[in-house]
């Protein structure tokens, strides 16, 4: 799968995703200040991401090492949309309905780079290996041999 799938699809959960986080915030923005709603939410939406982002983004099997490194792909995001919340509702006075959606955006192209560094490197050492892509499931099934990822 070339980058450039990888990147639509990246997209394409980027948008459920924030879909998932904008339903989830206003849900606690009811019940809650407007911080905790962004961060209950941020990680709900986070958790949801994972499993896209494995299996339909990069068509790799979801491991408990990736899961708990996949925070790491989010934390630039995390410190960008929160950052930019705050500065967005307390300091400029926008809405706090909507200041996370503009703050959104400005995280999407580190997120992808980090998200696919670390989904796409093999576990080492705990005996737990990524099961095959899709595609070199097909390749396997049609007699070719699948590439190796990272030569």
């Amino acid at each position: 799968m070339t980058v450039r799938v990888q990147m639509v699809r990246f997209a394409l959960v980027g948008v459920i995703n924030t879909g998932t986080y904008y339903a989830c915030y206003l849900f606690l923005l009811n019940r809650l200040p407007y911080v905790v709603s962004h961060v209950l939410a941020f990680l709900l939406s986070m958790t949801g991401s994972f499993f896209l982002n494995s299996r339909f983004t990069y068509r790799i099997r979801p491991t408990w090492r990736k899961f708990l490194l996949f925070p790491l792909t989010n934390a630039a995001n995390f410190v960008i949309t929160t950052t930019g919340v705050y500065l967005l509702v307390d300091v400029l006075h926008f809405s706090s309905r909507y200041a996370p959606l503009i703050t959104a955006a400005a995280a999407v192209p580190i997120t992808f780079v980090v998200s696919r560094t670390i989904l796409t490197r093999p576990d080492r050492g705990g005996g737990e290996r990524d099961e095959d892509t899709a595609d070199d499931q097909e390749k396997r099934d049609s007699g070719l041999r699948p590439h190796s990822a990272g030569l």
